[in-house]
């Protein structure tokens, strides 16, 4: 695990003007993996043992924290993130906090997954951010209270170990665990306040759920499809074609740049394991002048780039659901959609089964993570 890069030390206070000006951030290697602890999946921040001054589930809003140097409340200022109250010790005579206080918050993961990267973003917590962080994760089935997320025999792995980190930056953390988990104990040493919360990795569904399921939406992030790659991410990324639920505005979908040349933009998907494609949905919800005008689907086995088209080039309508059965069922791992000549669409659903193969490999890799 290492910090790339590290930011330490106090942000200057805010002088007005545009609060991110002065930010610190970086390009993080692990941010095209998808965020398993988006609200959108399920997350959660299910405890705390402090929120005085604002509230944890501020942690996974998607949005980037705002600030407003005029918003004050009874408590005082109104933060955008997770704040807790100043740390004292047990006297006068000790008026400092030990060396092991700390203050932490319970995350349930919106789907179980292997954790790549993690990104405790301290935005606008200038003075007020805490001295360093830990993160920890374990793995527990079911639907755990805290008390039981807490008690002694739940195994906790460290992530990121105690870290000194930055005020308003964006503190960047890889991950090298190689186990599927399903919560995070956060830690801030001693107090302070975090804005926002980041865990970038991959998807690592059980396969026995799957099994019961049946036929299921092969592609979706949650049951582990994947976004491979896109030919353009300008407006809004990729990975939004794959998240739970219709779109329910234009930027929740996945639109391209205006072409001014004769190609046509593309996304490339890995679906959970090698499967059977029966059905197909594009989706082009809130996309009117701006859809896609024509799409195509191909299908390619695992680590293959002979692509075999399943769905031909068909006209696209504008805010409007698709739905396609095809006529002999597909087999593969992974599908390219390419739209004409560019555009977008909000969602793409492919519905089928795992072949045997497939549930051999993801049964597999299950019981290697620690399933």
């Amino acid at each position: 695990m290492s910090s790339i890069p590290s930011f330490t030390g106090d942000a200057s206070p805010y002088g007005g003007g545009d609060p991110y000006a002065d930010y610190r951030t970086a390009d993080f290697p692990f941010t095209q993996y998808a965020d398993l602890a988006d609200r959108r999946l399920g997350a959660g921040v299910i405890a705390a043992n402090d929120e005085f001054f604002a509230e944890r589930e501020n942690l996974l809003k998607p949005e980037a924290a705002e600030f407003d140097p005029e918003h004050f409340g009874h408590k005082g200022k109104i933060m955008d993130g997770w704040e807790t109250r100043r740390r004292r010790g047990v006297s006068a005579q000790q008026p400092h906090p030990t060396e092991d206080d700390h203050d932490w918050a319970l995350v349930r993961l919106g789907a179980p997954g292997v954790v790549r990267g993690i990104v405790v973003d301290t935005a606008h917590f200038r003075g007020n951010y805490p001295q360093a962080v830990s993160v920890e994760a374990a793995s527990v089935a079911g639907s755990p209270s805290p008390e039981e997320l807490l008690a002694d025999d739940v195994k906790w792995t460290t992530l990121v170990p105690r870290t000194a980190v930055g005020g308003h930056a964006a503190n960047g953390f890889a991950v090298d665990v190689e186990q599927r988990f399903t919560h995070l104990r956060v830690n801030q040493h001693p107090d302070g306040g975090i804005a926002r919360l980041r865990v970038h990795g991959e998807v690592a569904p059980d396969p026995a759920w799957l099994g019961v399921l049946g036929t299921f939406d092969l592609a979706a992030l949650e049951n582990g499809g994947r976004v491979e790659d896109a030919s353009d991410r300008f407006y809004s990324p990729a990975t939004n074609t794959i998240q739970p639920g219709r779109s329910r505005k234009m930027d929740d979908g996945w639109e391209t740049r205006r072409r001014r040349d004769k190609g046509n933009d593309w996304i490339r998907y890995g679906l959970v394991a090698e499967s059977e494609i029966r059905a197909v949905e594009i989706d082009t919800a809130y996309l009117k002048g701006n859809s896609a005008g024509w799409a195509a689907l191909s299908v390619a086995a695992e680590g293959s780039e002979e692509w075999t088209e399943i769905l031909p080039r068909t006209r696209l309508q504008p805010d409007t659901n698709h739905r396609f059965v095809l006529d002999t069922p597909a087999v593969g791992s992974r599908v390219r959609i390419d739209i004409y000549p560019d555009g977008g669409i909000s969602r793409l659903r492919l519905f089928g089964s795992l072949t045997e193969a497939g549930t051999a490999r993801l049964t597999a890799r299950h019981q290697e993570l620690g399933g």
